[in-house]
């Protein structure tokens, strides 16, 4: 069985397109079969988008990192409302990344890099003041923790760590494990069951 989280899903294409808006803003994403939250944003994505620009205007350039990108809708909104910021956006999905190539070329966002990347892989020297990411659940508690572990060694001092996940899908242990690695965790939002949660690197 294929997964959205697996290099190569092998289920056939079902190209759909939706615009997802934030505030007076808005891009049109191109989705297909096999990738996560096919054909419209789901809940918690948005929620994290919403939380992160509430919290983070526009300042000083950063450097972020949307890790398990899926087709883009996270770090394209955030690339489109943050101009002047650098997002690279990491997945292992080969249809994901094809879509967030796509995406970010038809909405003329030029300040994302999508990246073919097991995690920090591929990005091994670099360094990011914020790092994003709604976990492949689905993938296991492992990966899920490695993705924690691997975003605070890839943190600059000061930096912090974004995190979108069900309070029924392991919210607890992932609040744990954040509080175990960074001395601090809080929760930012919550909404319908989902938990926005923030470690910052001291």
């Amino acid at each position: 069985m294929s997964h959205y989280y697996d290099e190569q899903p092998d289920v056939a294409s079902d190209i759909q397109t939706f615009d997802y808006h934030y505030d007076d803003q808005s891009i049109t994403l191109q989705t297909d079969a096999g990738v996560f939250s096919k054909g419209k944003i789901d809940f918690g994505s948005d929620l994290l988008v919403r939380t992160f620009l509430k919290q983070n205007p526009p300042g000083p350039v950063k450097t972020i990192a949307d890790v398990g990108c899926g087709y883009g809708p996270i770090g394209l909104m955030i690339g489109k409302m943050e101009p002047h910021n650098h997002v690279d956006m990491l997945d292992v999905n080969l249809r994901a990344l094809k879509l967030a190539r796509h995406n970010a070329k038809s909405n003329h966002i030029d300040n994302v890099s999508v990246i073919e990347s097991d995690g920090f892989d591929q990005v091994d020297e670099q360094q990011y003041d914020y790092v994003l990411t709604n976990p492949p659940i689905r993938a296991g508690k492992e990966t899920v923790h490695r993705i924690f572990e691997e975003a605070h060694q890839h943190l600059k001092q000061n930096g912090a760590l974004y995190v979108v996940i069900q309070k029924k899908q392991g919210m607890p242990s992932a609040k744990e494990k954040m509080r175990a690695l960074f001395d601090n965790v809080e929760v930012l939002e919550k909404s319908k069951g989902y938990y926005i949660l923030r470690s910052s690197k001291g």
